[in-house]
């Protein structure tokens, strides 16, 4: 008969026999008791991953957002960081192996680093960028790497994270694995859903990148904190607790530093970027603008740290721009973007208009250009005109609308290359801007500098050619444009140029010296409205078989 057998608890170590052959239980290791009950308990430590995660996720999007604001390219910045991150946070997990047996006092440590890592990391991006950003050499790419580097890091210690916090909550009470995988995992991804709705909602449009990280990473800190000491503190030794409130209290002085400082710090680093006679700086609920000189010096509009406008060659630019699309009948304008209002002041130059309709989606350029006494000089005060109007919408949804049509269309948008425009240089956008012109009306379209980004401008070239426009691409500038060549990357400055697009030009201390444009209607154009011989100087630098750009496949990055 065989004697049925006592079954061991998961989980509990295994002695050896005297003979060396059967295994027998061994009692576990006296754990320490809890101050709460084991129900208060969970919930505590379900309530610590739901702040947690809910932190972790801002983290990541703050780097994607600054780093699409500073770099450019936000597809690009957030496949970088997302990807980064997830591979990191496998290596945390595997790296929380070695903690297990110290799980309390590994999670307090872990998170009162990702609090310091993860609270400064868009501070020190932020500096890198405006203090090292035109050094050049081995550094060119140096944010890059930086972006690189935090996202590396905050990815290890979120990864850590979990394997850590299922030990404790094993430690509160035996459950089986499932279902304390089940619990974590939901209270992770209810505080992931609450931290991604925040930082737009909340903490960017309130504080801002740099206080939003900082005020995070002082969350963070006090949610970590409080968790092993609270609650868990009978598992650190009397050392280990000191340290750990030491630490914890170190981290949140720094942060508050931090924060108590961050103006100072922003003001600080726009002058490393623009120079000290910096007039005007504010955020709106689209992008940050800059506006520096305007009295002694140039004036010059920033917009998300993209030059837009220079006092020095703005009325080359926008006469180069404007004077082609109006020979013909211009009796009604609209300008797609353009709330500086210098495109309109152009237009109105021409006898004979009687309307512009100006289309813009940030109201903090129009209420700059109707204000501000520099950038109202140079506009002509066009928006005291009777026949100017100003429209605050996105030119895609505007243009979906219904419209009486318009004899000149003028497309006076940030360049191609950026990613939050590429769907208003997109087939379906020409399509749009094609029913709200005249029968003999005509678009002008700013398509880059075909000298340094040739693919780029005859791609829009080809974009307006499949939305059935007929178009004659120009060029201006001094010398001519080069053919195509092998451009060089990697060059990352502080200055970007009007038509230079999310890269920074390979001499940031100045705009570029040209200009790429398109005139395109559905008849043939006039002739002589373009100067021969810029159509020749652009034809130059010709690249042919490119596909058009759509909304589903954007083709502008080069």
């Amino acid at each position: 008969m065989i004697e049925p057998r006592t079954p061991v608890q998961s989980g509990v170590p295994r002695a050896r026999s005297e003979e060396g052959r059967a295994p027998l239980p061994v009692a576990p290791l006296p754990v320490a008791p809890l101050p709460v009950k084991p129900a208060t308990g969970r919930f505590l430590v379900l309530a610590g991953v739901f702040l947690c995660a809910a932190c972790g996720l801002v983290y990541e999007l703050e780097l994607v957002a600054l780093a699409s604001y500073l770099i450019g390219d936000s597809v690009t910045q957030a496949s970088v960081v997302l990807s980064v991150m997830v591979f990191a946070m496998g290596i945390g997990s595997l790296g929380a192996k070695r903690l297990r047996l110290r799980a309390a006092a590994g999670f307090g440590a872990v998170e009162a680093v990702l609090a310091l890592v993860g609270g400064c990391s868009a501070m020190a991006l932020y500096a890198a960028f405006a203090w090292t950003g035109d050094w050049g050499g081995s550094w060119a790419g140096g944010s890059r790497y930086l972006l690189v580097g935090f996202s590396l890091a905050i990815g290890v210690l979120i990864g850590a994270e979990v394997p850590l916090l299922m030990v404790l909550i094993q430690r509160i009470r035996r459950q089986d694995p499932g279902g304390a995988v089940a619990d974590l995992f939901a209270a992770d991804y209810v505080g992931a859903l609450v931290g991604g709705l925040a930082f737009p909602f909340l903490l960017l449009p309130m504080l801002g990148q740099l206080t939003g990280a900082l005020l995070t990473g002082a969350v963070n800190a006090l949610a970590g904190g409080a968790l092993v000491l609270g609650l868990f503190r009978r598992d650190l030794t009397r050392r280990g607790r000191w340290t750990l409130l030491v630490a914890n209290v170190v981290v949140l002085g720094l942060l508050a530093s931090a924060a108590a400082l961050v103006d100072d710090f922003e003001r600080a680093a726009r002058q490393a970027m623009y120079g000290k006679d910096v007039r005007v700086a504010v955020q709106t609920g689209v992008q940050e603008i800059v506006v520096t000189g305007g009295k002694h010096e140039p004036f010059n509009l920033y917009l998300d740290g993209r030059l837009r406008v220079s006092g020095r060659d703005q009325q080359r630019y926008h006469e180069a721009l404007v004077r082609p699309a109006m020979d013909g009948p211009h009796a009604r304008v609209l300008i797609l973007g353009g709330g500086d209002g210098l495109a309109a002041r152009q237009v109105l130059r021409f006898p004979g208009v009687r309307q512009v309709d100006i289309v813009e989606i940030d109201p903090g350029v129009v209420r700059l250009a109707r204000n501000d006494p520099p950038l109202g000089t140079l506009n002509g005060h066009v928006y005291a005109d009777p026949r100017v109007r100003a429209v605050t919408e996105d030119a895609f949804r505007w243009l979906r609308g219904p419209h009486t049509p318009y004899d000149v269309v003028i497309s006076d948008l940030p360049d191609p290359g950026i990613t939050a425009s590429t769907k208003l240089y997109s087939q379906e956008f020409y399509g749009l801007a094609a029913q709200v012109l005249a029968p003999d009306g005509r678009l002008a379209v700013h398509a880059g500098s075909p000298s340094s980004r040739p693919r780029v401008f005859w791609t829009v070239d080809a974009t307006l050619r499949a939305a059935g426009l007929r178009t004659v691409p120009y060029w201006v500038g001094t010398g001519a444009p080069p053919a195509p060549a092998a451009r060089q990357h990697g060059a990352w400055d502080r200055l970007t140029g009007i038509a230079d697009g999310p890269d920074r030009t390979l001499d940031g201390t100045r705009a570029p010296s040209d200009w790429g444009f398109e005139l395109a209607g559905p008849r043939p154009l006039p002739e002589g409205a373009v100067p021969r011989e810029r159509v020749r100087a652009a034809e130059r630098s010709r690249i042919t078989g490119l596909a058009p750009s759509t909304l589903v496949h954007p083709r502008y990055a080069d």
